[in-house]
C-alpha cells in the first residue's frame, strides 16, 4: 500500500522539476512499502553493514536460525554466545545484543515514534551501538515511511543526483542540501 502522501508528493516533484517529472513517469508504478517489524529491520541493517548483499543474506539466515523468532527477547535469550557461528563479527554481535536490550528496556520504543519528529527518532536510534545517522535515516524512509527525509550521506542518492543533475560529476554536499 502506498503511503498517503505518495501521489501528492509525486505530482509536486513532477510539476516543479522536469528531471523529476521524467523520473516520476518512468517509475510511476513504484512506491515505498514498509519493511515491517522495527526490531527485525534494524537488526538486519546491522547484520548487513559493510558486507555484500549475498554475504548479508547468508549471515542473516544463520542469525535467524540461531534466535528462532527474530525478537529482542530471543536475541537476549541466546546472548552473544548463542550467536557465535552465525558469521557475525564480535562487534556486530555486541551491536545486536545492545539493540535487543534497548528494545527490551524501552529505551527504543516504536510506539512513541508516531508522536516524535524525525530528529528525535534519529537521536533515539543513534543511542544504539552500531546505528548511525545514515541507518536511522534509511529506517525513517523504508520502515516508518517518513516523507521528508533527505539522507545527504547516502551514496545511492549522491550517484542519482550526479547522474541526473551534474552530468555524472559528484556534486558537492552543499549542492545536495540546496
Amino acid at each position: 500500500m502506498k503511503p498517503d502522501y505518495w501521489q501528492k508528493a509525486s505530482r509536486a516533484l513532477a510539476r516543479d522539476d522536469p528531471t523529476m517529472a521524467a523520473l516520476v513517469r518512468r517509475y510511476r508504478d513504484m512506491s515505498l512499502v514498509s519493511r515491517g517489524d522495527a526490531f527485525g529491520t534494524l537488526a538486519r541493517s546491522i547484520v548487513g553493514q559493510q558486507i555484500s548483499v549475498k554475504a548479508a543474506d547468508a549471515v542473516w539466515a544463520r542469525f535467524a536460525a540461531a534466535v528462532g523468532t527474530v525478537s529482542p527477547a530471543a536475541v537476549l535469550a541466546v546472548g552473544a554466545g548463542g550467536l557465535a557461528g552465525c558469521g557475525l563479527s564480535a562487534r556486530k554481535t555486541e551491536y545486536l545484543v545492545d539493540l535487543a536490550a534497548h528494545f527490551a528496556e524501552g529505551r527504543v520504543d516504536p510506539a512513541r515514534w508516531t508522536a516524535m519528529d524525525d530528529e528525535s527518532v534519529i537521536g533515539e536510534l543513534c543511542d544504539v551501538r552500531g546505528i548511525g545517522r545514515w541507518t536511522a535515516e534509511m529506517f525513517l524512509i523504508f520502515n516508518l515511511l517518513r516523507p521528508d527525509v533527505f539522507p545527504l550521506d547516502d551514496l545511492g542518492l549522491q550517484k542519482a543526483v550526479s547522474l541526473h543533475y551534474f552530468a555524472g560529476e559528484r556534486p558537492p554536499k552543499k549542492a545536495l542540501a540546496d
